[in-house]
């Protein structure tokens, strides 16, 4: 018998903004299909220890050498993977994503395992580490960076969140690219227990959850993180205006995390609005510009040297010398081009110089919006 739908709309709601504690695959397995915006997962790297790691000097690094980061065998993690990610598929809105973090230990067999299980990749994402643990022994190169992978719940998922503005803007105006430095989790922001040693090996800066979180999702998303770790999601997440799902065994990182989350001040909802994607605005055609009487039948337009000039018709149309259609085709025309966005190449003349059409668009958006 199916669950309906209120039922299950309750029970996603009494799993927000809460840590579940218990096994990922089982917690995952007990909530409402379909129900879940993004996953964040940071899983065990399977990192093969045989040993201590040591410094120069004899001293001991403090490494991952915890029980769950132990599996019998490359087989044995694969199958770990398999199960966690066939639960996370389960709970994925249709048009959800997920992102996954590792090392070379582990980021291939999960890569694997994503495409075997139907998951579609859209990035590798490079996180380079501006200030890495160095190769003690000298025998390798250091490790400077673990890789991301951004990957919608099947083939078909065209309608996943990417705010890619949002992201130029953060990036000073320049598109983002798919290598981000940024430095390891240091500093104040290292959770430590009584004893001074870090609460978690693995700890993620903040700094990287934040453009996760602010690129693929928005406010009042619901991000689930099955290795909640000391709360690094749910930290970003409350502070961005979205909502979390945590599921963590570790009574001790359970803890930390509360607390953590517990601290963070949320941002004010006014001040978490972020750069709209163009494709995500109001369609306007050339042709409301006229009706609206923003330009009249007969103005000129300019390309941007005024070498080429057209004339605006009733219907939305530029007429040239020797050609007629639209604002996009005329400009392609007399460029002699494939194509052209006619919205930026024409050009309108005002009292303070010529300006590109695009202008009056927007004014068109503004009283729309």
């Amino acid at each position: 018998m199916g669950t309906s739908k209120s039922t299950q709309s309750t029970s996603i709601e009494k799993s927000l903004n809460k840590i579940i504690k218990g096994d990922s695959v089982q917690a995952m397995n007990r909530l409402p299909e379909k129900s879940v915006d993004l996953i964040f997962a940071d899983p065990p790297y399977n990192l093969q220890l045989g040993g201590d790691l040591t410094r120069p000097d004899q001293s001991k690094v403090d490494a991952v050498t915890d029980h769950w980061d132990q599996f019998a065998s490359f087989e044995a993690y694969d199958k770990f993977t398999t199960e966690w990610l066939t639960a996370a598929k389960r709970i994925l809105k249709d048009d959800g994503a997920i992102w996954v973090i590792g090392s070379y230990h582990n980021i291939f067999r999960v890569g694997t395992a994503l495409q075997d299980l139907g998951y579609w990749i859209l990035n590798d994402v490079v996180w380079r580490k501006t200030n890495p643990m160095p190769n003690f022994k000298g025998t390798r190169f250091t490790n400077a960076h673990e890789t991301l992978i951004w990957a919608t719940r099947n083939p078909n998922g065209k309608k996943y969140t990417f705010n890619y503005d949002a992201m130029k803007s953060l990036n000073e105006g320049t598109q983002m690219r798919s290598d981000w430095v940024l430095p390891i989790c240091t500093g104040h922001e290292r959770l430590k227990g009584e004893d001074g040693n870090k609460v978690h090996p693995t700890q993620k800066p903040e700094s990287l959850l934040h453009r996760v979180i602010l690129s693929t999702t928005n406010p009042g998303d619901v991000i689930l993180d099955p290795f909640f770790g000391t709360g690094t999601t749910g930290a970003v997440a409350k502070k961005l205006g979205r909502n979390y799902i945590g599921i963590e065994r570790e009574d001790e990182y359970i803890k930390h995390a509360r607390e953590r989350i517990r601290r963070v001040q949320p941002t004010a909802p006014e001040d978490l609005e972020v750069t709209q994607s163009k494709k995500a605005l109001p369609r306007v055609p050339f042709g409301q510009v006229i009706e609206t009487g923003l330009l009249q039948p007969g103005d000129k337009l300019f390309c941007p040297r005024q070498k080429f000039t057209a004339k605006v018709r009733a219907d939305g149309s530029l007429v040239t010398s020797d050609a007629t259609g639209s604002i996009h085709q005329m400009g392609a025309h007399v460029m002699k081009a494939e194509a052209c966005n006619g919205w930026t190449y024409w050009h309108f003349k005002t009292d303070k110089g010529y300006q590109p059409i695009d202008v009056l668009r927007q004014q068109i958006r503004a009283g729309l919006n």
